[in-house]
């Protein structure tokens, strides 16, 4: 549970990280309304969030106020799964609405780089790495795309 020792703890690293001009990205993991907390109480320029699409989906049943992140989403991590567990898969390989969180995206104002976060398991095996990774670009491509349509 989110505390206020914790929020200490991410205030000395976030007043560290200031000091030497650099921004920090808390990721979305499994507790709601922690990422609000952080922000909530400490409102410097630096701070902010990495969104992760996969744990939207699975951890937070596809519900996350974007808008309350709205110039604070600093980076992303792309992967896909079936809301089962958090799979790793490509994306649109799961049951995750990528329209609907890029519009979402596109509306907080983010406009960083597309990061893929994906795992070589499953019935990826069947396939060689190479083919993993050259797929992987083309649905990178196919997210940017998306971003600028």
């Amino acid at each position: 549970n989110y505390n206020i020792k914790g929020l200490n703890r991410i205030r000395e690293i976030t007043e560290y990280a200031k000091s030497l001009n650099v921004r920090v990205a808390f990721e979305n993991l499994r507790a709601k309304g922690c990422l609000e907390y952080v922000l909530e109480n400490i409102k410097e320029d630096n701070v902010g969030i990495c969104f992760d699409a996969g744990h939207f989906h699975v951890h937070f049943d596809d519900e996350f106020n974007f808008e309350f992140f709205k110039d604070k989403i600093f980076a992303v991590h792309f992967h896909d799964n079936d809301k089962s567990d958090d799979l790793h898969l490509l994306p649109f390989d799961g049951t995750l609405d990528w329209e609907n969180v890029i519009q979402k995206l596109k509306k907080a104002n983010y406009n960083g780089p597309v990061t893929l976060e994906l795992c070589y398991r499953y019935d990826y095996l069947s396939e060689s790495l190479d083919d993993f990774y050259k797929e992987g670009l083309n649905r990178g491509i196919k997210l940017v795309e998306m971003f600028e349509g």
